[in-house]
């Protein structure tokens, strides 16, 4: 899939605008790709995947159909991968900002914070609970260090290959780089403001065997300061119950989770309820027509938060935006079994014969 992180001066025409990039949103790219329509992704994170890259990459997904288990990446690089025949545009790192009606055919004008404009007949809202950013330290020297020394996320693990490392959090996230980076950094201390953890039970396990085995360190406290010289992390200070500790480090970890809020999506003037969007279950339209919302900011009676819902909502949605795109148009049904085109177009010129063949 083609991704931008840079501003374009062109007005962006597109048939559906779908905000965000997470699991439901590269689905729901897909599925517009399969019934004809055009689509552009907005994402305000800076790589596809949402929650599920930001907050838990390798955990264990086992609720997927046809799929007994896989990580959380997998299934991501699995939706990318399967929207490639349709190449939509993604364009990360942009925040969604103001959305207006313009015209006489009832089409939607969308900005962005850094300046892209698209024309669109229907609004697919499938970020998440909102617009997702990390939680940041709320120190005075964290942010000349971050990108640097203090990160909150993890890219590339080689890049802490023989570092000390603190890994600051006591989620999924937090645990799962702590044991991840054991055996590639030089050293790792696991910090976290209690004993108990909101972590898996073997990840906890895992990680109270590993410290008892001297594999890293688990110091129960918070972080109160980060020592730097000329720019490069040195030191940071603990605070504890008994008084402060002082470790050496190289890198900062912060996994404190991701901040969700509806931001400018809550001065549309579409009914919410409790920070999530209402929404039409026979069509996941929201209270105004051409605007969709699908997946966990999607709020109607027994929700269930479970990607699987979210890709069902994202398919109903956009049948109902085919609607928006061509008012003049009766969309006739086709079992993707059946729909030569859609054959020609994942698995290429041969596809055709091969259907031809088998009839």
């Amino acid at each position: 899939m083609s991704s931008t992180s840079s501003s374009e001066n062109a007005t962006i025409r597109t048939d559906v605008l779908i905000v965000g990039a997470g699991p439901v949103g590269l689905f729901a790219a897909f599925e517009a790709g399969v019934i004809g329509l055009t689509c552009h992704l907005v994402d305000a994170l800076e790589v596809p995947g949402g929650q599920c890259i930001e907050l838990y990459p390798d955990k264990p997904i086992f609720d997927i159909p046809a799929i007994p288990v896989c990580t959380a990446r997998e299934l991501v690089e699995r939706l990318t991968e399967q929207c490639r025949p349709f190449d939509p545009p993604q364009h990360l790192g942009h925040r969604v900002t103001t959305l207006e009606s313009h015209g006489d055919d009832k089409r939607w004008r969308v900005s962005t914070d850094k300046g892209l404009v698209f024309d669109t007949a229907a609004v697919l809202l499938a970020a998440g609970n909102g617009a997702f950013v990390p939680q940041r330290m709320a120190l005075e020297s964290a942010a000349a260090l971050e990108g640097r020394h203090l990160h909150y996320a993890v890219r590339e693990t080689a890049a802490f290959a023989g570092q000390r490392v603190i890994v600051a959090g006591g989620g999924d996230s937090a645990l799962d780089w702590a044991l991840a980076l054991r055996n590639i950094a030089k050293r790792v201390t696991l910090v976290h403001r209690r004993e108990t953890f909101r972590a898996a039970h073997a990840s906890v396990e895992e990680a109270k065997r590993a410290a008892a085995d001297g594999e890293l360190d688990i110091v129960i406290g918070t972080i109160a300061a980060l020592n730097a010289d000329g720019g490069v992390l040195k030191s940071v200070d603990i605070k504890q119950i008994g008084g402060e500790t002082v470790v050496d480090a190289d890198h900062v970890i912060a996994l404190y989770g991701l901040v969700a809020e509806l931001g400018p999506i809550a001065h549309w003037g579409i009914e919410t309820l409790a920070g999530r969007v209402a929404v039409d279950t026979s069509n996941y339209e929201s209270s105004r027509p051409g605007i969709f919302a699908v997946g966990d900011i999607a709020v109607y009676p027994n929700k269930q938060k479970l990607i699987l819902s979210g890709f069902h909502e994202a398919s109903l949605a956009l049948r109902k935006a085919y609607t928006y795109a061509f008012p003049e148009k009766k969309r006739i049904h086709i079992h993707s079994s059946y729909d030569q085109k859609l054959s020609e177009r994942i698995l290429g010129a041969d596809a055709k014969k091969d259907l031809a063949a088998d009839e």
